[in-house]
């Protein structure tokens, strides 16, 4: 099979081809159809010390199965995350991490919408929303960000603000449901909101933050980092929530299904609609993250085997 991997930081993604992995106890053998490429992802190859193994949202059909595995059989199609390697034709899915796909949908909207959207969903849990509160969502126009916009006026935010890197992204999120566009540059973010939802990180968290109203709260869900004194806080009696999707997961499975059932059901309702960037071929790898590094993605990067 092929199968995408870099030896020293920052690249280059190459391709290889290797035997097809074998399922181990509770994995699942997956024949890859879509491939979901995250910014923690990019971020790694550019970043981590030593190489990592490419892994994240997959999307396909089951064809083996290994010891242990009672929820899913030899043609099933599933979606989850892959720790192992994930850009590739064939990859491993832990069964815990394993959702099923519905017949209505496609791999493509799964790999767009599952595990996006629980970042989403649980951002946004973890930002405790009361209806007619105002929302203000950072990278507003990315996998997980034009979810979020979703979200958050499904869940009764009476205005929601996209923050976003450049002004022709103002059309796409104004079509998700944003009520006011502000742009990472601008001295000002508006009217003070409730609540941030903060995938950006590093040197945002600070006018992230200053958007706040008296006694907000900013859910911080990405890997950029970033300090916050604990002045600032203080002042406003504002709080910072962190979160984490693994955790859940992990820890706390029957929570992890019932948010992948809530957003499977606002899909086939028409609720949330997750927007694809572009699809490129798994060996257009690097133009895939080069979209992502660059922000101009409107929407999911998805790699196609």
């Amino acid at each position: 099979m092929r199968r995408i991997r870099y030896e020293s930081t920052g690249g280059p993604l190459f391709l290889e081809q290797v035997a097809v992995p074998e399922p181990g106890p509770a994995e699942l053998l997956v024949r890859c159809e879509a491939i979901g490429v995250t910014l923690p992802v990019v971020r790694k190859v550019t970043e981590a010390a030593e190489p990592i193994s490419l892994g994240g949202e997959i999307a396909g059909e089951v064809i083996a199965v290994g010891d242990g595995v009672t929820g899913f059989r030899v043609g099933d199609r599933v979606t989850g995350l892959c720790f192992g390697h994930g850009y590739a034709d064939f990859a491993l899915l832990h069964e815990a991490m394993a959702s099923p796909v519905p017949d209505t949908a496609s791999a493509i909207d799964a790999v767009a919408l599952v595990r996006s959207g629980l970042v989403a969903y649980g951002a946004l849990e973890a930002a405790r929303p009361v209806p007619g509160e105002a929302a203000l969502v950072t990278a507003a126009a990315s996998g997980v960000g034009h979810l979020a916009v979703q979200l958050a006026r499904a869940r009764g935010a009476g205005r929601v603000v996209a923050a976003v890197s450049a002004a022709a992204k103002a059309d796409f999120v104004r079509s998700l449901g944003a009520d006011d566009i502000v742009l990472y540059a601008d001295d000002g973010w508006g009217e003070p909101v409730d609540y941030v939802l903060d995938g950006v990180g590093g040197d945002l968290l600070t006018p992230a933050l200053a958007a706040l109203a008296p006694g907000g709260r900013l859910v911080a869900y990405s890997s950029g980092g970033g300090t916050v004194q604990a002045y600032d806080l203080l002042v406003g009696g504002t709080s910072v929530i962190g979160f984490q999707m693994a955790r859940i997961a992990r820890g706390e499975p029957e929570l992890y299904e019932r948010w992948r059932r809530e957003l499977w059901r606002m899909f086939g309702q028409g609720v949330l609609k997750p927007a694809v960037h572009a699809e490129f071929a798994l060996t257009d790898a690097t133009a895939a993250h080069a979209a992502i590094e660059t922000r101009s993605n409107l929407g999911k990067v998805v790699l196609r085997p």
